[in-house]
């Protein structure tokens, strides 16, 4: 693991949990996790780390600015706008009009900077849920967004896009992006895990293993170096977002990592692509170890047991992925593996949850 990162794995999510702590006192005010969301994304910084990923934020543009014939007098619908610079982008691009759609207080800076970049004519900023808004038009033409979450599917935007399609768009509307897939590997991570987990173990001299315990059930978000991958790359779930249902996003697959190497192995990576293959030429990206840095990073599942692997064995198991029954924006994870070498013999299941 890249220990550099290791302070910069704070995520908008974990932001709003923090506010959940600040305000656990004020129970009464009937504020939900899933209000505390939508605060997370009124703070400047969250976005500032999104548009300076240079992956996520250029290959919209490019997708955009090379696809101008898409975008051409057609009515765009931005879903989760934030900044709105992905409607300015639309608007540049010669769409009719762009209906920008953001909840947090974000949208109050996004009308400014319409109105700064002399595009009030053609964007119109709407604040409020997606679920819960008039658009002022009964069909749009295109969907946007970057709705992606760590592991894909953390913070459950995807939902909200799916329902803005079935709601608003045309029967032969795009949706960009419409192509995501989730993939899967294994690393050693010896000095990373023994600093983040067993650290519990004996803390100046005192037992606070139970803390271990919780801190093995978070996925873990940072930066992994390609030289830590043991095995090969799993693809886990293709996700079509244009022709997908909601309840699709919960899904068990199998895998099978093969060793590429002896070595050990201390935690399962996730990570994602997305890609636009409506556009004249395909394009895309992915978030995984041996690509460019993005602000998903890569997401760690740390294992209870240290697999001793050798070349040509391999890991086989199923992962479960669902929406939290309590709070539909956590993700819980559920991982049967099991290893049968020369060196190594492990059968177990672990639960994770992401919230």
């Amino acid at each position: 693991m890249d220990q550099n990162n290791s302070s910069s794995s704070t995520s908008p999510m974990t932001e709003a949990s923090n506010v959940d702590v600040q305000v656990s006192a004020q129970q009464q005010d009937h504020h939900t996790s899933a209000d505390y969301y939508f605060d997370s994304y009124s703070h400047f910084g969250i976005h500032e780390e999104m548009l300076k990923d240079v992956v996520r934020t250029k290959t919209y543009q490019d997708v955009i600015y090379k696809n101008k014939h898409l975008f051409q007098d057609k009515i765009v619908l931005d879903v989760g706008a934030g900044t709105g610079i992905l409607s300015l982008f639309c608007a540049k691009a010669g769409a009719k009009h762009v209906y920008a759609i953001e909840c947090s207080q974000m949208a109050d800076m996004a009308q400014e900077i319409v109105k700064a970049n002399n595009f009030s004519n053609v964007i119109t900023v709407l604040k409020g849920k997606v679920e819960e808004i008039n658009l002022p038009v009964p069909q749009v033409d295109i969907i946007v967004s970057e709705w992606m979450g760590y592991f894909l599917l953390y913070e459950n935007m995807l939902n909200t896009v799916l329902y803005a399609r079935d709601k608003w768009l045309v029967d032969d509307g795009i949706v960009l992006p419409d192509n995501a897939t989730l993939h899967l590997t294994a690393i050693e991570d010896s000095q990373y895990k023994e600093n983040k987990i067993e650290f519990w173990n004996n803390v100046y001299g005192f037992d606070m293993s139970c803390i271990r315990k919780q801190s093995m059930m978070e996925p873990l978000v940072d930066t992994v170096n390609q030289n830590q991958i043991v095995t090969n790359c799993q693809l886990l779930k293709t996700m079509n977002i244009s022709k997908m249902m909601s309840g699709d996003a919960s899904f068990t697959a199998p895998f099978k990592l093969v060793a590429e190497r002896d070595d050990y192995i201390h935690a399962f990576v996730a990570y994602f692509d997305v890609s636009f293959s409506v556009c004249h030429k395909m394009t895309g990206f992915s978030t995984g170890p041996r690509s460019k840095y993005t602000h998903w990073k890569q997401t760690v599942l740390y294992l209870e047991d240290v697999l001793t692997i050798c070349q040509g064995e391999f890991v086989v198991g199923i992962m479960t992925v669902e929406q939290n029954k309590k709070n539909p924006r956590d993700v819980d994870i559920t991982v049967k593996y099991s290893l049968n070498g020369r060196r190594c013999n492990v059968s177990r299941t672990q639960q994770y949850k992401m919230r």
